[in-house]
C-alpha cells in the first residue's frame, strides 16, 4: 500500500509538471495526462483517540500517515496500526474507520476518487480498541 500512496502522490505533483516540461524528455512510450476533476486530497490531524465514526465511500479512499500512528478497521476485518509512511486502502463501498492510536496523534492524508461519503454509527470504545 505504501508504494499506492506514493505513486499517487507523484502522479498527483505531475499534474503541475507535466504543464512545464515536454513529454519526451520525461517518458519513454505513449503516456496521456489524465483529468484529475474527480481526485480530492486533504490533511487531517486526529489527537490521542480521536477517530472517525464507520464510513464507507463511493470510488474508494486512501489513506497515508504523515506523523503518528493510525489505529484502522475495515467492517469484519482486523484493527491495523500504521506508522508514517505506510498507507491503507478502502476499496468503493467498503465500510471502514480511521484515527489515532490512543497515545499518539495522527496527521493523515487522504485522497478521494470521488463521489459520496457514507456516514455510519460511531465507532464504540470495544470496536476501538480491539486488537
Amino acid at each position: 500500500m505504501k508504494r499506492i500512496a506514493v505513486l499517487l502522490w507523484l502522479v498527483l505533483a505531475g499534474v503541475v509538471a507535466a504543464q512545464q516540461v515536454p513529454d519526451d524528455t520525461r517518458f519513454t512510450g505513449k503516456t496521456t495526462v489524465m483529468d484529475g476533476k474527480d481526485l480530492s486530497a486533504a490533511r487531517r490531524r486526529f489527537e490521542p483517540g480521536a477517530r472517525t465514526a464507520w464510513h464507507s465511500h463511493d470510488k474508494g479512499q486512501l489513506l497515508w500517515v504523515e506523523d503518528g500512528r493510525m489505529r484502522t478497521q475495515i467492517k469484519g476485518g482486523p484493527v491495523r496500526e500504521l506508522g508514517v509512511g505506510e498507507s491503507d486502502y478502502a476499496g468503493p463501498n467498503i465500510a471502514h474507520w480511521h484515527g489515532a492510536t490512543a497515545g499518539q496523534a495522527l496527521v493523515q492524508i487522504n485522497i478521494g476518487f470521488g463521489g459520496e461519503t457514507k456516514w455510519m454509527e460511531k465507532v464504540s470504545e470495544a470496536e476501538y480498541n480491539k486488537k
